[in-house]
């Protein structure tokens, strides 16, 4: 199990975020808009916890952080693993409370399931999945994700 690890949300992280996606929806970036208003301010887009891995201190998939020793070696749970057998096959996102900027939450990742298939060129297929919950400073559940990884029990035979 990873290390909890907080993520300050920032309002225009936010933003940035929203105009990234092309979404111009003003409860993403104005204050004074009506709809912003009836959201209790604004909120974060969908699939905006993802950006919490610039925060991750163990985020093995970013090279270019500095750190105090070596990168992490890639875990294998729900990213696909190593090895060149892998890959991300699902996300999903349950949205339980709004996230606002301001708001810090505290991001913790458990492992979920696991599961076996077998393939037709690389054998066996393992799937993984890891679940990260997001919580904010009051202690309320906003987000969880849940990432399914699959890696290959062999080379894919050609």
């Amino acid at each position: 199990m990873a290390e909890p690890f907080e993520f300050p949300v920032d309002r225009t992280a936010v933003m940035l975020f929203a105009r990234s996606l092309g979404d111009i929806n003003p409860v993403f970036w104005d204050p004074n808009d009506p709809a912003t208003k009836a959201a209790g301010g604004i909120v974060t887009p969908p699939t905006f916890v993802q950006s919490s891995a610039h925060w991750d201190p163990n985020y093995a998939l970013d090279l270019t952080r500095p750190r105090k020793g070596p990168a992490p070696a890639h875990r294998g749970d729900a990213g696909g693993g190593g090895l060149g057998r892998g890959l991300h096959a699902e996300q999903h996102y349950e949205y339980h409370h709004p996230i606002h900027p301001g708001d810090t939450l505290t991001v913790t990742t458990r492992p979920g399931e696991r599961w076996e298939k077998q393939g037709k060129r690389g054998g066996k297929l393992l799937f993984s999945e890891s679940i990260t919950d997001y919580t904010n400073q009051d202690g309320v559940l906003c987000v969880t994700a849940r990432s399914v990884g699959v890696q290959t029990e062999k080379a894919v035979e050609q």
